[in-house]
């Protein structure tokens, strides 16, 4: 994560609370909808949807939070058919299997602490922008 520079003003209270909840509303859905990696996705995606008219400001964190769900989504859903396949077929756990799936604590141990962190650093009114989606964000976003 860095701090971005591109915002050159202070956010108001309510452009910082709204950009803090994207972010909370994918640690909400994670509690909600755990075994099913599509909840987050939905979660986050009618918030964007919400506020997709908002200040750049909002928009910018919603997309960030979208697109940092989407990842997280397709390595989540990789692992869950994969568990399910050896629970329900062949009931073999491989290495490989056991690898992945450590990196897929991991990443998502990862996008936790990061989702908790700006969260509270985006509500303070602080830009935070994350390694490769920030500058994706920055791309897709538009002032």
């Amino acid at each position: 994560m860095r701090f971005h520079a591109t915002f050159d003003y202070v956010p108001a209270e309510h452009e910082a609370e709204r950009a803090s909840n994207s972010y909370l509303m994918s640690l909400i859905a994670v509690m909600a909808g755990l075994p099913l990696p599509i909840i987050n996705l939905i979660a986050t995606l009618i918030f964007f949807l919400g506020n997709r008219k908002g200040t750049y400001f909002v928009r910018w964190h919603c997309t960030q939070a979208l697109l940092s769900q989407l990842s997280l989504l397709m390595i989540n859903t990789v692992s869950f058919w994969w568990t399910v396949s050896i629970l329900f077929r062949d009931g073999v756990v491989t290495n490989p299997y056991i690898s992945y799936m450590i990196t897929v604590v991991l990443f998502n141990l990862i996008e936790l602490i990061a989702t908790i962190y700006t969260a509270i650093e985006t509500r303070k009114g602080h830009h935070v922008a994350w390694w490769f989606y920030g500058d994706l964000t920055d791309m897709i976003c538009k002032k």
